[in-house]
């Protein structure tokens, strides 16, 4: 929808691909999975912007 809540979304999935990547070289199990885990979040949260720009898109075009 917002261009911030993209972009927030999009940060999400980048700290989340640094923290994974820290895990995996450090060893430690917990960090790689809270990486995934914020990956996935930003992932799911992104999905879930589009979806409502689909349905403002969907709308604009039964007004006409």
């Amino acid at each position: 929808m917002g261009i911030l809540d993209k972009l927030k979304n999009k940060t999400q999935k980048a700290k989340g691909r640094g923290k994974e990547e820290a895990g995996r070289g450090s060893g430690d199990p917990y960090l790689e999975a809270e990486g995934r885990k914020d990956q996935v979040a930003g992932g799911a949260k992104q999905v879930g912007e589009q979806v409502k720009d689909a349905a403002k898109e969907a709308r604009r075009t039964m007004d006409r």
